[in-house]
């Protein structure tokens, strides 16, 4: 039997504009008839990979993801070294061919890809070959991709190789898009800066003029982890696997994301998180806010509609969870301390 671990965030953020879509305004969603905010899980994944929490705890765990893996890794260090720009070139564009396909007159790949630090390893040691006997890699040195010593981000999100589905990586983790409980309205921020030098004798007016959107909401988070399937992808390693688990979980209820920063300052911790662990089919809790919250105090209203919609569940379909812990901030219950132990073990 699969164990799966569940969590279910509740973070609230003050006016901000965490996820842009293409006009530069906050993503949205419609969910039970009204528009609610919207965080990409890409975007949540993109940050939480990439925050000092997540590499200060798995350090030397965490891979690259880059279409740039015949620049930096071949090309640049072989002319570096004053190796014939021809055969830099070739080998540039074969090595980055085993990761994806080449961009044409490019050393860059089309798609991002996700390499590992043992791939990146090998590409370096081979690279240092082809420079010391002035070359080319011939096929059996091509054979760079790895399917063991995975690295954390890899075997938590996966990977996808479209040319060589033999190395994909199904992935551990999965994230839905944060959602805000309430509806809501996006405003405009209308602002000008003014130029330091300009002394208004001759100019009153501002030196720019620009506007930006943002708004304010109660987001809903729910991430799925297969503990199963992380072990297996990370290669067995108990240790490794429950450090994965608590840096995640850590890193999910610390970790903001970075849409916008300096403009708001939108950091924030969640303020309830009900964690789950157990056998059975995982399921979302979302359809307790289809319904908008609304009122003054809606932490708290939210929180009592997700531990409701959590028994009418239980009561329907028997106990999803063998275990759980939460987090109620406002209350004082539970700590992030207690909450990883109980995660990890």
């Amino acid at each position: 039997m699969t164990t799966f671990i569940q969590l279910h965030l509740l973070t609230a953020y003050a006016p901000s504009n965490l996820n842009r879509d293409e006009s530069g305004r906050p993503k949205t969603a419609i969910m039970g008839g009204v528009e609610r905010l919207r965080v990409s899980s890409q975007s949540l994944k993109r940050a939480w990979r990439v925050s000092e929490t997540f590499e200060d705890a798995m350090e030397g765990h965490i891979g690259t993801r880059t279409r740039l893996i015949g620049e930096t890794y071949v090309y640049q260090p072989m002319k570096a070294a004053n190796i014939d720009e021809k055969i830099a070139k070739s080998a540039a564009e074969e090595i980055a061919r085993q990761f994806g396909t080449p961009k044409k007159g490019s050393h860059q790949i089309e798609q991002v890809v996700h390499i590992s630090n043992h791939e990146i390893a090998l590409i370096n040691t081979l690279v240092e070959t082809l420079i010391n006997e002035k070359r080319a890699p011939n096929e059996n040195e091509l054979k760079l991709l790895r399917k063991e010593q995975r690295d954390v981000d890899m075997a938590l999100f996966g990977r996808m190789l479209a040319s060589s589905p033999d190395f994909n990586v199904e992935a551990a983790c999965q994230v839905a898009h944060a959602l805000g409980v309430s509806a809501v309205t996006i405003e405009d921020d209308f602002f000008t800066a003014v130029d330091d030098l300009n002394t208004g004798e001759n100019d009153k007016g501002s030196a720019h003029m620009g506007e930006q959107g943002f708004a304010s909401a109660l987001f809903y988070t729910y991430i799925c982890i297969s503990r199963d399937l992380l072990l297996e992808n990370l290669g067995g390693n108990e240790e490794l696997t429950s450090r994965a688990i608590a840096a995640l979980t850590e890193t999910a209820m610390t970790v903001s994301p970075t849409g916008k920063q300096n403009s708001f300052g939108s950091r924030a911790y969640a303020s309830y998180v009900l964690a789950e662990k157990g056998n059975k089919q995982p399921r979302s809790l979302a359809v307790a806010f289809f319904r908008p919250v609304r009122g003054e105090d809606q932490v708290q209203v939210a929180i009592n509609n997700l531990k409701q919609q959590r028994d009418k569940f239980d009561a329907a379909y028997g106990p999803c969870a063998e275990k759980h812990y939460e987090v109620n901030v406002s209350a004082g219950e539970g700590s992030l301390a207690e909450l990883l132990k109980f995660i990890a073990a």
